[in-house]
């Protein structure tokens, strides 16, 4: 039976989410410097910010916890 000595999923997941977070919160700082003409409903609340701040915290607190060669 083959053992536990490849590379986790969570590892990729995690890089994924630190990926779009980084991507949506770009776009949110941006839309923030430079607001649409005709801006969304809710605009105010900037969930682009947020919502990209999460990802990227949570992409790579998964990254870290399964960062490859690391033992658990």
């Amino acid at each position: 039976m083959h053992t536990g000595s490849g590379i986790s999923i969570w590892f990729f997941i995690g890089a994924l989410l630190t990926i779009y977070g980084a991507l949506i919160l770009g776009y949110g700082v941006y839309s923030l410097a430079a607001p649409p003409e005709r801006p969304p409903v809710l605009h105010e609340l900037h969930a682009g910010i947020w919502w990209g701040a999460v990802l990227l915290v949570v992409g790579l607190g998964y990254s870290y916890a399964h960062l490859p060669g690391k033992r658990s």
